[in-house]
Parts: structure tokens; sequence; C-alpha cells
């Protein structure tokens, strides 16, 4: 069976992660992994014995099937319209841009180019979400509260220090960690309507915020609490929420679900069914199959609430 081929744009931890992603699907094959830092492409080249380049275009040139874009969010919307113009199909980084200007830009061009679009939101290719809905659907009762708080000592994590994710104009964790949970609220529940929100800077202008606070409700009257906290004593901790009357399931760090019911300690569920992955469901979308994916249109919408908490 003939391999889908992906070019990849940025090799920043994420990119690599895809990089990884596609040599340890059989069903995939990397054109080539674009980057202007020679240093960077040169290492990958000898890493993982890829096609590498530093021009744009001769990355394009190739026509993979897929381009994964992974550079910082002010990029994606200049990105886009060039692969697009190639017509070639677009995997975008989440964010979609670097607002919603930029993500209407994107949308636009990859529609009028007929071209695909997905956004890489692992939290929902993972088993842990899985699960989660999994609990949901069995004995919640009525649907009282969606509760969103993501806790961190140090932004940014250790782990993700770079020149802009610190920064006020493309960084902070409203951008880099709400997505995830906005788009699962999207995803469960519809769109949401934020009416109240304070978000807080620091000082510093160039530096992004340090905290925020929201209430919002989606379209069916679902309260939902939205609160985000930078620079304090406590380990990092994100926990996504849902109440119901019967019982209240919680998506904690990622990747662990627990329950837990009146009067009772909460209770670990362990995820055993494994969804399909995003380069599966990329390759399924092309070959006319049904998949998951998350396209423009719903990136955009996420968008606009980011930019909204940004305010």
């Amino acid at each position: 069976m003939t391999k889908t081929t992906i070019g990849i744009i940025g090799t920043g931890v994420v990119g690599e992660r895809i990089i990884n992603q596609a040599l340890n699907n059989e069903h995939y094959e990397i054109a080539a992994i674009f980057d202007t830092n020679e240093q960077r492409t040169k290492e990958l080249q000898e890493k993982y014995n890829v096609n590498t380049t530093n021009d744009l275009q001769a990355l394009l040139n190739l026509r993979p099937d897929w381009v994964y874009i992974g550079t910082p969010p002010v990029s994606h919307a200049s990105l886009t319209q060039e692969v697009a113009k190639h017509g070639l199909h677009i995997l975008s980084e989440k964010p979609l841009a670097h607002d919603a200007s930029d993500g209407e830009v994107m949308v636009q061009v990859a529609q009028q180019s007929n071209v695909k679009t997905a956004m890489h939101f692992p939290l929902m290719y993972g088993a842990a979400v899985h699960q989660f809905k999994k609990e949901l659907a069995s004995d919640m009762g009525d649907i009282m509260r969606i509760e969103l708080h993501t806790y961190f000592p140090e932004w940014p994590r250790k782990w993700q220090q770079n020149p802009w994710i610190a920064s006020r104009e493309q960084g902070g964790f409203i951008r880099e960690i709400f997505p995830h949970y906005l788009q699962l609220t999207h995803h469960l529940f519809g769109d949401i309507d934020i009416t109240v929100h304070e978000t807080t800077y620091p000082q510093n202008e160039a530096l992004c915020e340090s905290g925020v606070s929201a209430l919002a409700k989606t379209m069916s009257g679902i309260p939902m609490v939205i609160n985000g906290l930078a620079g304090i004593g406590q380990e990092e901790r994100i926990d996504y929420k849902v109440f119901g009357t019967n019982k209240t399931v919680t998506l904690r760090n990622w990747s662990q679900v627990f329950t837990a019911k009146a009067y009772e300690a909460e209770v670990e569920v362990i995820a055993t069914e494994m969804p399909e992955t995003m380069l599966d469901a990329c390759r399924k979308t092309l070959l006319g199959e049904n998949a998951f994916i998350v396209p423009f249109e719903e990136g955009l919408k996420v968008q606009r609430w980011i930019d909204e908490l940004l305010k």
C-alpha cells in the first residue's frame, strides 16, 4: 500500500514528536524536514537519517500529502498561504494562529485552495480522553458544571524554554494549554460564551500573562469555570472536571482519569483502549474514510475564545 507522505516545518520539541510519530507509523514516510536553523536540521538528519532542507520551496516541491506547521503562532498564517498555494493539505500546530484575524485568513485560504486541514490536538487522540468520554456517558445524571484549573510553578516550564514561549506576543499558558481543553469542551458540549473574565499580566510588557479567571456557559446553559495561575508554590497540576448530580469525572494532568461520588473518595480509572492516532486519522481522511480530525474551522472557534481571554 502506498505510504502517506508528510513534510515537517519547524523542529522544536513538539515538531520532533511529530517526526517520531511519523517514523514509527508504518503507513507514513517523511518527505523532508524544514527549518531555517542549519545546525538543527543537520542534527536531525544525522539522528533520524531523514531528508532535511533549509529551503521551504524545496520541501513544498516534493509535494508531500500533508505539511505539518510547527512554528511559533505568528508564522502560521503566512506558511498556510504558501503551502495552500501548492495545493497541499495542512496539519497545523495549536493554537491555530497568532489571533483570530490570522485564523480567518487560514480558513479562507484553505477553503479557496480546496485543501484539507487538521489541527494537532494530541489530547483528543489519547487513551485518557477516550476513557473520559466513556465515563461521561455512564450514570452522570444532570451535568451541573464544567471546570478547568491549571497551575504552574513557573512559566515557561523547564522543558519548554525558548525565545517566544514566555512572550506576551505569542506565548503564555492561555495560548499553549487552554486550546486543548477549550477544544475538548467544544467536542463534548458545543460552543461556549465567555461571560466575564480577568487576566493579569506582569509589569514587564514583554512577558505573558500570570493568571486568569473566567466564567463561561455552553449554549445549553451549563456553567463553566476557567482558572489559571503561574509562578506559585505548588507542583504543576491541570484538572478538567465535569460535575454531574450522580458523579464527577476528572481528567488530570493530561493522562489520568478519576471518578468520584458523594461521600466517596475519588478513584482512578485506568484507560484500556487506545484510539487511532492523529496521523492515522489524517491518512484515513485522504482515503475518504471516516476519521476524527479537528479542521481549521473548529480551530478558529478555539482561537476566538483564546483571544477573548487574553484581553
